[in-house]
């Protein structure tokens, strides 16, 4: 996204001074985040007959550091609680899986564990919500149960902060990519505040490029943006129609006010450690082939059609016969016609260097030093660790808040406009907690081993051990015990009629 343009753009037409030099260490975070940095991963070899590159092999740590961290915060085991009956079975549905309702009509739980991953490379993630085929009269809108609310998912490269009030983005526009008739757009949506009144504003681009590859960016006139959208809306006593949140640190880096800073933008060193690590390993591995070494009077002589001579090495022809070899002449310390070279591989020391540069690039992202090893060539996840896991917990727990509180905010915004658009039955003021997977903690098996004790010590129910083990509802637990306790009455009588 050629952010730099928009930016122009709002200056020259709504006379900001908003500044794209933070956009760069941004972009630098995607290039590692996709595995990809030119001056790291680009190498010029100068040969003989001219120069040439190779790319450095990379483990894209920094990429797999951002789901990680997206899993450990967001996942399948992330529940709300709700106060309100109605409100909950309208954003959840009516099932305790939580697996209906309006977040699942959005795809919203897989689409905000990629936002985590987003905002982890890139400093900040936003929710941004809108609503299609909302209608009005005389100014004024009215609930329509045919509209439909919107969520878009956009990390810090397409994220504009216009108003921060004591570190809290209140105003902003929000660029989005899109397809168009089976062309490249965009969308530039401005969320502004005036005397207590919101204002959303929606500006189309196509997208297209110029003799330099650069991509430029034509305004869409009003007659040829989508159906159902309006070139402005305007609402009242409304909550932000969005909700920011970026990795829990403080930023160390001038510029961006309103945006964070990526995950991994201290482990930038360690990642480079990373891969300078693992391309040596690959080298070595690559190069490690055993080698031949012949005098030049064992080869097959040939001659091209320009009358060069070549040499063929007698393991490079097939079904290649040499009648006599050659007599050497002088000593018994005259070298042999041929030798063989095996490279040593040095695995155990390109392991070490791995390894530590994955401890350190784990350290340094707010992991823990152990959180991955580096075995049998492949690149796992230590499911188990002890000495760090403290640190892990307590990072963890300070990165929950700023999503709690995104979550909180765009889903206020949503039941607002579900009353308030869309006339749904809705309380937008009920009361909204998070349940968090706390399951970097204490891991599911080990929860329910403990639970599996509990209950035959007495201390807990065994229908609550019986729906862990086997996610089931608490009727289903209920009666999964009562069948058991009917099956082990009937054993005993058959037990004590048979004696």
């Amino acid at each position: 996204m050629n952010v730099t343009a928009f930016i122009e753009y709002l200056n020259k037409t709504k006379g900001l001074q908003l500044d794209a030099s933070y956009y760069s260490c941004i972009e630098t975070w995607r290039q590692w985040w996709q595995g990809n940095v030119p001056g790291v991963h680009n190498i010029r070899i100068r040969r003989e007959d001219g120069d040439h590159t190779r790319r450095r092999a990379s483990l894209r740590m920094p990429k797999h550091v951002c789901e990680d961290w997206a899993n450990l915060l967001l996942n399948d085991q992330t529940t709300f609680q709700i106060g309100d009956a109605a409100t909950a079975a309208y954003l959840l549905g009516s099932d305790e899986q939580q697996t209906g309702g309006l977040l699942r009509q959005l795809h919203f739980w897989p689409n905000a564990n990629q936002l985590v991953e987003k905002a982890y490379w890139s400093g900040t993630g936003a929710f941004v919500m809108s609503v299609e085929g909302v209608r009005g009269k005389n100014g004024t809108l009215e609930a329509d149960p045919d509209a439909r609310i919107r969520l878009d998912y956009d990390p810090a490269s397409c994220i504009l902060p216009l108003r921060v009030e004591r570190g809290v983005v209140t105003e902003a526009a929000f660029i989005s990519e899109c397809l168009m008739d089976g062309k490249p757009c965009a969308y530039l949506q401005t969320h502004t505040v005036r005397d207590g009144s919101r204002t959303i504003t929606n500006e189309w681009f196509e997208v297209t490029d110029d003799i330099s590859g650069t991509p430029k960016f034509a305004k869409i006139t009003e007659d040829k943006t989508p159906p159902g959208t309006v070139k402005s809306i305007t609402v009242s006593c409304s909550p932000a129609w969005f909700s920011l949140f970026s990795p829990a640190a403080a930023k160390n880096i001038d510029g961006g006010m309103g945006l964070g800073m990526s995950i991994f933008s201290e482990a930038l060193d360690a990642a480079q450690m990373v891969d300078y690590a693992f391309d040596n390993y690959r080298q070595d591995i690559r190069l490690g082939g055993k080698k031949i070494f012949y005098d030049r009077s064992l080869c097959r002589k040939w001659v091209d059609k320009e009358g060069t001579e070549h040499a063929v090495p007698p393991d490079a022809v097939h079904r290649q016969i040499f009648y006599e070899l050659p007599t050497p002449e002088g000593g018994i310390d005259q070298p042999a016609a041929w030798r063989e070279y095996n490279p040593d591989l040095r695995t155990a020391s390109n392991h070490q260097a791995v390894q530590d540069a994955l401890d350190m690039m784990s350290f340094k992202c707010k992991l823990g030093c152990p959180r991955y090893k580096f075995d049998q060539g492949t690149v796992t996840t230590a499911t188990e660790y002890t000495g760090s896991r403290q640190d892990l917990v307590q990072n963890a727990n300070k990165n929950q808040i700023p999503i709690e509180t995104a979550l909180i905010g765009i889903l206020r915004a949503m039941l607002w406009a579900a009353k308030n658009l869309l006339g749904a039955p809705v309380d937008p003021e009920t009361s909204i907690s998070v349940n968090w997977d706390d399951s970097y903690i204490v891991s599911e098996q080990e929860r329910t081993n403990q639970l599996r004790e509990d209950a035959i010590a007495g201390l807990v129910p065994r229908c609550r051990y019986l729906a862990a083990r086997y996610s089931l509802s608490e009727d289903e637990a209920h009666q999964w015990t009562a069948e058991a306790k009917a099956d082990s009455q009937t054993e005993e009588q058959l037990t004590f009629g048979g004696a």
